[in-house]
């Protein structure tokens, strides 16, 4: 999903997005004092929704496994009482010459404040429909499970849906599921990040205080460090996001920056909402044919999804401009 080199250097895996980001964005607080504490954030749980995405075969955009999940999505979050808007759009194939449906998932959760701000978070479904890194050069054409890439971000989005719907938080909360971000060959940056690009094209600019992407976040081995465009552009999301973790104990966010990566909060960003992407590229198993549930665990799920909940139930943490 990000094509990605170690270092500042910007990687393939997501693509290119003109970065538009004329951003001088307020951040002013509209939420009012949380009184609430957040409730507890179930590693274990999230990693049952990995482990159950992955057992439909790799998410490839108009794949059976690829339907057969999305079902899986809308039931999920209609069983919690959470209506699902489904953004549908297809995209002209370069590689075939075909068009390839697409689908975007947004899920809408009311905050108890009517009249709060609304943040997104947003996570990509869809897996790699090739296996760029294959120790096996007959693989190279073959789909990727994409257990940490794809499925360990919706994994945390689905648990924190579940305590969102059973606790209302303060502000107003979309979750989106974006499809097609893994979609392009090595080096086609125009034919990444398909379903972000496709959700801001249709107009976010003052509809978001700010927005969260999460990516590769399930490793093992966690080491997120602060992404180089996000940090670059909207420092003050960051800060707010590592200093979460240091209040929370959480070590595995280390406190500097070591990528630049093209991913989904690009899109966001040029769209006219100041998104940081947490991400952990730091992960051997990256677009190759071992990135298999047995790659992440609970506690690294958990970790982000305890400051994902944090951040989303205390309105106080957020930049104040």
């Amino acid at each position: 999903m990000i094509s990605g080199f170690p270092e500042i250097v910007a990687m393939p895996r997501v693509k290119g997005v003109a970065l538009s980001l004329a951003l001088t964005i307020s951040l002013g607080c509209g939420c009012t004092k949380n009184q609430q504490p957040a409730p507890a954030f179930d590693g274990e749980r999230a990693f049952g929704y990995l482990e159950e995405q992955v057992a439909f075969g790799p998410r490839v955009p108009g794949s059976r496994p690829w339907s057969a999940c999305r079902t899986y999505y809308c039931d999920f979050f209609a069983g919690l009482g959470l209506a699902v808007d489904s953004q549908v759009f297809d995209f002209l194939d370069p590689y075939s010459n075909r068009r390839l449906p697409l689908v975007n998932l947004i899920v809408p959760v009311s905050g108890r404040d009517a009249d709060a701000d609304r943040i997104v978070l947003m996570a990509h479904w869809d897996s790699r429909p090739r296996t760029d890194f294959a120790s096996d050069p007959q693989l190279r054409d073959h789909p990727i499970d994409g257990a940490n890439d794809g499925a360990s971000g919706v994994a945390v989005l689905m648990e924190l849906a579940r305590l969102l719907a059973q606790q209302p938080p303060p502000c107003h909360v979309d979750l989106v599921l974006a499809d097609g971000e893994d979609w392009g060959e090595s080096g086609d940056l125009d034919f990444y990040l398909l379903g972000s690009r496709e959700f801001a094209r249709r107009g976010i600019r003052d509809t978001y205080r700010f927005g969260i992407v999460i990516d590769m976040i399930g490793d093992k081995d966690q080491q997120i460090y602060r992404e180089g465009y996000s940090e670059r552009y909207h420092q003050e999301l960051n800060d707010m996001i590592w200093s979460t973790a240091a209040r929370l104990g959480i070590t595995t966010f280390r406190d500097s920056v070591k990528h630049l990566i093209h991913d989904d909060h690009l899109s966001l960003c040029s769209g006219g909402v100041p998104t940081v992407d947490i991400i952990d590229f730091n992960y051997p198993y990256w677009h190759t044919e071992f990135d298999s549930p047995d790659k992440c665990s609970a506690e690294s799920l958990a970790n982000v999804g305890r400051i994902l909940t944090e951040i989303v139930y205390d309105p106080e943490l957020w930049p104040k401009n």
